[in-house]
């Protein structure tokens, strides 16, 4: 942190510690692509194994579809996150990236067991059906990334 003034020279020091800041750069950019790259992936593969379109239902302005997809996001985010804060090289987040990934799709396949006709309960806009799925998701995903602080 700079402690000089407006108009006032920064020191070596000072400068120097600015600088040192930036050798951290690109494992930030690393891990941040890694991270994206997974979420995108993430909710490529969510749309592509459920059954109903949730883009087209979405842009249709049903929000239970919105809901679903966004809790299921938000369950994967969440271990993704913990996997990126906690993760000791870019591997071991990719791992665990995938374990997030796992437990998030086994959940929607569970949910879909547990809720009976959830496709055409999403289809037709049942939003407590949608709240349901998205919070449990969420629940699942807070459990999953506690889990990864080891």
């Amino acid at each position: 942190m700079l402690t000089t003034r407006p108009g006032e020279a920064a020191s070596y020091k000072e400068a120097f510690v600015i600088v040192s800041d930036l050798f951290t750069l690109p494992a930030f950019v690393a891990y941040l692509a890694l991270g994206i790259f997974y979420f995108v992936a993430f909710v490529v593969t969510y749309i592509w194994i459920t059954p109903q379109r949730e883009m087209a239902l979405i842009r249709d302005g049903n929000l239970a579809a919105a809901i679903s997809l966004g809790g299921a996001a938000l369950g994967f985010v969440q271990p993704l996150a913990s996997a990126i804060a906690h993760s000791v090289s870019l591997t071991d987040l990719a791992l665990w990236g995938l374990v997030a990934w796992i437990v998030q799709l086994l959940t929607h396949f569970v949910l879909r067991l547990l809720v009976r006709d959830l496709r055409r309960k999403i289809e037709e806009d049942v939003r407590s059906v949608a709240l349901f799925v998205a919070i449990v998701a969420i629940c699942v995903g807070t459990l999953n990334a506690a889990a990864m602080s080891y």
